[in-house]
């Protein structure tokens, strides 16, 4: 666990991350999430499908974090479901994009520090109580600060989720 996550303890019970954000993978996961090139999902799915294999957990449900609507309307697609798909059927767990929503849109992450990505995100989830008593695999493409999985961590834990587990395919490298 980072020093951070030691200091102030994520909702998420846990973290899987293949690799970090470094390249070449992070111009790949840059060019699924705004170029639309859907192949490297199946390729970062199958390898998150194959890492999910190897914890053993057979009774999770995978539920990918989801975009705000105008988001997912302007791109076409949501990369984080993308993944959930085929990391599900590698994984023989079940996947559902209906049980975590958007409940406003935010701004983009994307430049902002830890505190204003956390206030940001504040309120911004709500889950469905289907996931009550219920293991989650928490899928997303890249953990920068862990703000996004933490928020919708938080989201799971309120409507029951027992374990949440944050896997995502990359993640910014911790600073020395």
């Amino acid at each position: 666990m980072c020093g951070q996550c030691l200091r102030l303890r994520p909702a998420f019970d846990a973290t899987l991350a293949l690799a970090d954000y470094v390249a070449p993978l992070d111009t790949l996961m840059i060019r699924l999430k705004y170029h639309g090139a859907l192949p490297f999902a199946r390729e970062f799915g199958e390898r998150l499908g194959d890492a999910l294999l190897t914890r053993s957990d057979t009774t999770a449900l995978m539920v990918p974090v989801p975009l705000a609507p105008s988001r997912l309307a302007s791109r076409g697609f949501n990369q984080a479901w993308e993944l959930s798909r085929v990391a599900s059927r590698r994984a023989h767990l079940p996947a559902s994009a209906h049980l975590l929503h958007r409940e406003r849109t935010t701004a983009a992450q994307r430049g902002l520090s830890r505190d204003e990505r956390r206030r940001n995100l504040r309120g911004a989830f709500v889950a469905s109580d289907r996931v009550r008593g219920r293991r989650v695999v928490l899928v997303d493409d890249v953990m920068t600060t862990g703000a996004t999985c933490d928020a919708a961590a938080a989201a799971l834990k309120r409507a029951g989720a027992t374990h949440v587990l944050a896997a995502v395919a990359l993640r910014t490298p911790p600073t020395s």
